[in-house]
């Protein structure tokens, strides 16, 4: 099984209406994977964090100027990683002005939802929902063509 860790950097608000989606999202994915969620403050402490983990993680960030996946595709993605034994993915939403350039290179893979900037929340949301929606392709569940 899968371990992800989905993290951000910044406040996190858990009293919002996005806040309750992407946990129901998060909540859902379980199914599938084992799924931690982090927060840090700072891009330094996201990047110290790093540093304490074992090697062997795949790291995704989230950034505009990364690769643009159709959910078929992030899914297939998803599913190789696995298969050339990568047991732990790391999915990271950075601070408001994005990533440094330093953090950028320390990243397996940009992924990006468009050249548009998003808030910090609707990102997150967006992101629990087309993991579950990768996982959900995967195990041939209808959710993905029924919507």
């Amino acid at each position: 099984m899968l371990n992800l860790v989905f993290c951000r950097t910044g406040r996190a608000r858990q009293d919002s209406a996005w806040s309750f989606l992407t946990a129901s999202y998060l909540q859902r994915l379980r199914s599938y994977a084992s799924v931690k969620e982090e927060i840090f403050l700072t891009e330094e402490r996201f990047l110290s964090a790093l540093e304490r983990r074992a090697h062997g993680f795949y790291l995704f960030l989230l950034d505009q100027r990364g690769k643009q996946l159709s959910s078929a595709q992030f899914a297939q993605q998803l599913r190789s990683l696995e298969e050339a034994g990568h047991h732990e993915l790391i999915f990271c939403i950075g601070p408001a002005d994005g990533f440094s350039d330093s953090t950028r290179s320390r990243a397996n893979f940009l992924l990006s939802f468009g050249p548009m900037t998003l808030p910090h929340q609707m990102a997150a949301l967006l992101l629990a929902e087309q993991l579950y929606r990768a996982f959900t392709i995967l195990a041939g569940h209808p959710y993905h063509s029924g919507h």
